[in-house]
């Protein structure tokens, strides 16, 4: 049975957890929404806590980010292959390139405010690294073929298929999703046309 003092600590402790998920989930919404540097005054607002609350929970805006990162994750990993895809090479590039174009448009705004925000954070420097090197490692997954190519198709396919162009070809281009698709659709192929066939 648990004493007086016991349930009073339990209590502050699920309340402490409470707004950490809270102030977590604020910052993905805002970012969703377009707000790409969110301050802590907007967050705390949209979180129900204190700005006070926020920077206890979050000393500095790397951990808030690494907390962000994980969510994000948990989300997405299971976009990504875990084996070597079967079937024709023209099929498996239309798979990739409606699995990519989904993820960057799920993932367009984070990516906005991390290129916004990426300078000022070495964990978000460190975290591009990452994601471009798990990027290429799905790409030679579904295309096991580009490992017989010379290297320029595969930095050309990783560069086509890329969060960076798809945003340039949303924001900078203006395009539609559907006209953003076709257009790395019609670029994959074409550079695949490089690819040795077996």
């Amino acid at each position: 049975m648990s004493t007086p003092a016991e349930t009073q600590t339990d209590g502050r402790i699920q309340r402490s957890e409470r707004s950490r998920e809270a102030i977590v989930q604020a910052m993905l919404d805002l970012i969703g929404e377009g707000t790409l540097a969110p301050t802590a005054q907007q967050v705390a607002e949209r979180a129900e806590v204190g700005v006070r609350t926020v920077f206890r929970h979050f000393s500095d805006m790397d951990t808030l980010f690494a907390t962000m990162h994980e969510r994000m994750m948990e989300t997405i990993e299971d976009r990504f292959v875990a084996e070597a895809q079967q079937g024709p090479l023209d099929a498996r590039l239309d798979r990739l390139v409606d699995s990519r174009t989904e993820l960057h448009a799920l993932l367009a705004p984070y990516f906005r405010s991390g290129a916004d925000q990426r300078s000022r954070s070495l964990f978000l420097q460190q975290q591009h690294d990452r994601s471009t090197r798990a990027f290429r490692a799905d790409l030679s997954l579904w295309i096991p073929e580009i490992s017989k190519a010379p290297p320029e198709i595969a930095n050309a396919l990783e560069l086509a298929l890329s969060q960076e162009a798809y945003d340039r070809l949303r924001s900078g281009q203006k395009l539609s999703a559907a006209r953003t698709r076709e257009t790395i659709r019609a670029l994959v192929h074409g550079i695949a046309g490089a690819i040795p066939r077996s």
